[in-house]
């Protein structure tokens, strides 16, 4: 007589291998799961660490306008400021390269070349050409360097930041005299741009953040004030 097949045994031998794939199957797809879960927590994370870092950088941006166009409100003479020989107490020492929060470096002589003319070194001729951005020949602001350090050193007061400000000052290009370090020579006849000054500053925060700001400081009747207030993006 021929054994018959053990049919139930076939089909336990056949149910625990089915068991175990599904069990694998569940084992992907909850780690596909998790790691969905984890990237989708991680950017998250980026996204708000980001935008504090943004928001902390903006306000720091205003604090240093609203610091140099006070300093600046204070001085007779804003020759002395146009020429670059009359520089902040707000300083951190003298141009050169310094650390930022996110860990990289900024050379204050390079990026004062690239906010005047865009490139790392700047020619008389750069200076004075005519561009999209810079329109206005001669009359070109001429940026110089003002003040710069950490926000966290700008008051005497406790403030937890690490955000890293610079600021710029330049002759607002209103002016008709083509003597851009010459705050409003009027020996030609009036001059629309006297006593009027262009701030600008770069905040550079966490997470790569920089954010930039520029003012225009005008003096009408010895009252300095904020005429204008933008920012760059």
């Amino acid at each position: 007589m021929i054994p018959m097949p053990n049919t139930e045994r076939t089909w336990l031998v056949d149910e625990r291998g089915v068991a175990l794939i599904m069990a694998l199957l569940a084992m992907v797809l909850l780690t596909g799961l998790g790691t969905a879960l984890t990237l989708v927590t991680m950017t998250e994370s980026r996204i708000s660490a980001s935008y504090r870092d943004g928001a902390e950088a903006f306000y720091a941006a205003d604090a240093a306008i609203e610091r140099a166009a006070h300093e600046i409100a204070a001085v007779g003479d804003w020759n002395g400021i146009l020429d670059g020989s009359m520089r902040s107490p707000f300083v951190d020492g003298p141009p050169g390269t310094r650390r930022l929060p996110n860990g990289a470096t900024l050379n204050l002589t390079d990026t004062t070349a690239l906010v005047r003319c865009g490139n790392a070194t700047c020619s008389d001729a750069d200076l004075d050409a005519a561009t999209e951005e810079r329109p206005w020949g001669p009359n070109n602001p001429r940026w110089q360097l003002y003040a710069h350090g950490r926000l966290a050193d700008m008051s005497e007061a406790t403030i937890n930041s690490h955000v890293y400000v610079v600021a710029w000052v330049a002759d607002d290009p209103s002016e008709n005299d083509g003597r851009p370090l010459i705050d409003g020579d009027e020996a030609a006849g009036p001059n629309p741009g006297r006593e009027v000054l262009r701030l600008l500053v770069h905040a550079y925060g966490g997470s790569d953040t920089r954010r930039v700001v520029e003012a225009t400081l005008a003096r009408t009747d010895g009252r300095a004030w904020l005429r204008a207030w933008r920012e760059i993006r």
